[in-house]
């Protein structure tokens, strides 16, 4: 009988191990299982927060490039109107910015821009007038004296027909218009500046009065 009973006992003690046991692992699987929950959740916020990323930065990328491709067309087009103003040989244009590098990425668009300030600059400064415009300035002088030195003439023939005040104040007025002449070819010397988007410098100006002065000289000393 005692044999049976403590045969009893080692197999109720043995139950209960066995359900300690099964217990333990069912609350060890429950937080495996637990832990797997969560880690499948983090795993799909990642892949979640990345995917927004993605378009995030797809959508950034895509404003950038249409602000580049704004920003080259914009510069060519103000280059292509500097251009058809100021004329394809003057030598402020320069050459069109350059919209790509030579492997076909994006130019830089602060690069750009600077480029397009820079055009916009040298447009708004006057050049010079080439060499070859000279011969063309002198004979403005001339012209413009040769028609002053005529029109102090026609001034003393009328006070001289007309007598009275008029014999004294048109012989007067004539020899100011007269001795204006050496720079009335300014006047259609700065139309011609104008004209090449030029400004009339010190050498320019000299030309135009040195042979305003020459002729004036020469009109005086061969007809008084």
């Amino acid at each position: 009988m005692s044999g049976d009973l403590e045969r009893d006992l080692d197999y109720a003690r043995a139950l209960r191990r066995l359900a300690e046991l099964s217990g333990r692992a069912d609350a060890e699987r429950a937080e495996a299982d637990a832990w797997y929950a969560r880690q499948c959740a983090a795993a799909d916020r990642a892949v979640r927060d990345a995917e927004q990323a993605v378009r995030r930065a797809e959508a950034e990328v895509s404003a950038a490039q249409e602000e580049v491709d704004r920003t080259e067309a914009e510069s060519i087009h103000l280059w292509s109107i500097l251009r058809g103003q100021f004329g394809a040989a003057d030598r402020r244009i320069g050459e069109p910015p350059v919209p790509r590098n030579g492997v076909g990425a994006p130019a830089d668009v602060a690069a750009l821009l600077e480029g397009v300030r820079e055009l916009l600059d040298r447009a708004r400064k006057p050049g010079e007038l080439p060499p070859a415009a000279r011969p063309l300035l002198a004979l403005f002088g001339v012209l413009g004296a040769a028609a002053a030195y005529a029109l102090g003439v026609a001034a003393g023939v009328v006070g001289e027909r007309y007598g009275g005040d008029l014999a004294v104040a048109m012989p007067v007025l004539g020899l100011l218009v007269t001795l204006l002449g050496p720079v009335v070819g300014l006047a259609p010397a700065r139309v011609l500046a104008d004209r090449r988007h030029a400004g009339l410098d010190v050498r320019a100006v000299l030309v135009v009065v040195v042979a305003g002065l020459v002729t004036t000289g020469a009109l005086f000393g061969l007809l008084r």
